[in-house]
């Protein structure tokens, strides 16, 4: 089996807990409906300190990779397989970028967001986008729609391009015996 270059313990640890967070996330968004009525506020508020807790671990996982540059993919990866992972790569970031950015400015649209304060886990009050909060009603129905649509194409994207990750990782490790879930465990 070909040797391969580990990502550093803060890369490993950030793709974790972003990992983790988002399917936590997502479980808990597909499960709104199952939620009483008393407590969908609890539900949706939940959903968004978790959503900006990812905004925040995301942030931390892009300087990381900034300021130090990841293993190199192992030798036998074909150029193609190089390029297409570099791709699902960036796209995963932007993605995870949009998925919590769409919910804010979804939530800063939405109707009642005067009233009802956005809070990180009900520690702190997190400001909403100030220009919606501004809009006529209108207006700020057709932005908190249209971020809403944004919000869920994103997370479809997430699913597919987390499927390929995936995919990718288990083709290596498995098909080719390239030792690739190894660079992501320490």
């Amino acid at each position: 089996m070909e040797k391969v270059s580990k990502y550093s313990g803060i890369a490993v640890l950030l793709h974790w807990i972003v990992g983790g967070l988002i399917i936590v996330n997502v479980i808990w968004a597909l499960n709104f409906d199952n939620f009483a009525d008393e407590s969908k506020r609890f539900a949706y508020d939940t959903h968004k300190s978790i959503g900006l807790t990812v905004f925040g671990f995301v942030v931390m996982r892009v300087l990381w990779r900034i300021t130090h540059r990841p293993p190199a993919h192992p030798a036998s990866f074909k150029p193609w397989e190089h390029r297409l992972s570099q791709f699902v790569h960036f796209a995963l970031y932007f993605v995870m970028f949009a998925l919590p950015v769409t919910g804010w400015l979804h939530d800063s649209a939405w109707k009642a967001a005067p009233e009802v304060p956005l809070q990180w886990f009900g520690l702190f009050e997190v400001a909403r986008y100030a220009p919606f909060m501004a809009l006529d009603p209108a207006a700020k129905d057709q932005m908190h729609h249209f971020f809403e649509e944004c919000h869920e194409w994103s997370a479809w994207a997430l699913y597919a391009l987390v499927f390929l990750h995936l995919a990718g990782a288990l083709k290596h490790q498995f098909i080719d015996k390239t030792p690739t879930l190894q660079r992501m465990w320490k």
